[in-house]
C-alpha cells in the first residue's frame, strides 16, 4: 500500500515488541481493543488481496484521537478482513455497537411501509430532509486499499448500472476528473460536490490515494437521488428533498436502493452482505444497514438561549453549521442523532437503530 510502510515483509524481522505501536496515547476503539498479544497473534496474517493487520490499524496509529471523542481507529480493506482479522475486529464492533456479539444476526427492515409516520414534520421549521448509506460491489477490494486498475473498474461498473436506471431515478453521471466548469460551478450550488479528503482519519487510511481519479457524482434528473463513487465507500447513495416530508424521502430511498441492487447484480456484482454484520462497508461503525438520517432545521431565537446547549444534550442531538454564517445569524442547523436522527424513532420500533448492529433501546 502505497501510503504507508504497511506491507513491509521485513518487519516480520523484528520482534513483536519492537513493532507493536505506541498507543498510550490514544483514544480510539482500536487502541481499547489491541494488545501485544494479539499483535504477535495476527501481525503475519493476511486477507487473499493482501490486506494486513497493520493496514488495517494504521489510521488509528496515526491518529491517536480525542479526550472526549471515542473514535474507531481502523477500517477493512475488503469484505474478510472481518473474518481474518476478528479477534481485533469482533469486540470494536461490540464496542460501538453497544454489546452487538459475533453470534448475533443482523436483521434489517427497508420497507418504506412500515414507517409510521414521517410526513407530517412542520415545513415552518424543517427546511430539508435526507436519508444516506453506504453499498461495498462484492468482488473488489475497498477504497483503503483498492488499486487505481480496480478503482476505475468500480467506477465503470457503477456508471453502466446507474445509467440502466429509469422512471424518477433517470439521471447523469459527472466524474470529478473531466466534469466542466460550469457542471462543477452547478454541483456546488446544488450542494453535492465532495471534495478530495482532508481528514487525517480519511488520509491515514488511504482514501485520497490518486485523487480524483475514478470518482464521481450521479444524480437523478429530479436531483433528489444521488450517488457518489469512489469516495469512503464505493458508493454513496442519498434521497433528499426541500421540507419534511421523511417518509417519501425514505420511500425514495428504500426504492432506489432496491433497483441499485437489482441492476448491480444483473451485472453478476451484488453488494457486500452477511447475515452477521449485515451490509459491509469500509468503517465498522457503518455496518448493518448503515442508514443515517437527517433534517435541516431552522429554529428561530433558540439557538440564543442560555439552555441551548442542554436541549441538545438531553435530546441526543447535534449541531452543525450550515456554510459561512454562524448560527446565532442564521439560526439554522443540522439536526442530527450522534448514531442517527431522533425522528426515526418511530422506525427503530420495527427495525431498530438502522445505523448501526443493535436495536436503539435507551
Amino acid at each position: 500500500m502505497p501510503f504507508g510502510n504497511t506491507h513491509n515483509n521485513f518487519k516480520l524481522n523484528f520482534k513483536v515488541e519492537e513493532e507493536y505501536p505506541d498507543l498510550t496515547k490514544h483514544n480510539n476503539h482500536m487502541a481499547k481493543v489491541l494488545t501485544k498479544d494479539m499483535y504477535a497473534k495476527l501481525r503475519d496474517k493476511q486477507t487473499p488481496s493482501g490486506f494486513t493487520l497493520d493496514d488495517v490499524i494504521q489510521t488509528g496509529v496515526d491518529n491517536p484521537g480525542h479526550p472526549f471523542i471515542m473514535t474507531v481507529g481502523c477500517v477493512a480493506g475488503d469484505e474478510e478482513s472481518y473474518e481474518i482479522f476478528k479477534d481485533l475486529l469482533d469486540p470494536i464492533i461490540s464496542d460501538r455497537h453497544s454489546g452487538y456479539k459475533p453470534t448475533d444476526k443482523h436483521k434489517t427492515d427497508l420497507n418504506f411501509e412500515n414507517l409510521k409516520g414521517g410526513d407530517d414534520l412542520d415545513p415552518n421549521y424543517v427546511l430539508s430532509s435526507r436519508v444516506r448509506t453506504g453499498r461495498s460491489i462484492k468482488g473488489y477490494t475497498l477504497p483503503p486499499h483498492n488499486s487505481r486498475g480496480e478503482r476505475r473498474a468500480v467506477e465503470k461498473l457503477s456508471v453502466e448500472a446507474l445509467n440502466t436506471l429509469d422512471g424518477e431515478f433517470k439521471g447523469k453521471y459527472y466524474p470529478l476528473n473531466k466534469m466542466t466548469d460550469a457542471e462543477q460551478e452547478q454541483l456546488i450550488a446544488d450542494h453535492f460536490l465532495f471534495d478530495k479528503p482532508v481528514s487525517p482519519l480519511l488520509l491515514g487510511a488511504g482514501m485520497a490515494r490518486d485523487w480524483p481519479d475514478a470518482r464521481g457524482i450521479w444524480h437523478n434528473d429530479a436531483k433528489s437521488f444521488l450517488v457518489w463513487v469512489n469516495e469512503e465507500d464505493h458508493l454513496r447513495v442519498i434521497s433528499m428533498e426541500k421540507g419534511g416530508n421523511m417518509k417519501e424521502v425514505f420511500r425514495r430511498f428504500c426504492v432506489g436502493l432496491k433497483r441499485i441492487e437489482e441492476t448491480f447484480k444483473k451485472h453478476n456484482h451484488g453488494f457486500m452482505w452477511n447475515e452477521h454484520l449485515g451490509y459491509v462497508l469500509t468503517c465498522p461503525s457503518n455496518l448493518g444497514t448503515g442508514l443515517r438520517g437527517g433534517v435541516h432545521v431552522k429554529l428561530p431565537k433558540l439557538s440564543t438561549h442560555p439552555k441551548f446547549e442542554e436541549i441538545l444534550t438531553r435530546l441526543r442531538l447535534q449541531k452543525r453549521g450550515t456554510g459561512t454564517h454562524t448560527h446565532t445569524h442564521t439560526h439554522t442547523h443540522n439536526k442530527k442523532h450522534p448514531e442517527q436522527l431522533l425522528i426515526y424513532s418511530t422506525l427503530n420500533r420495527h427495525r431498530s437503530r438502522q445505523s448501526s448492529l443493535l436495536p436503539h433501546n435507551k
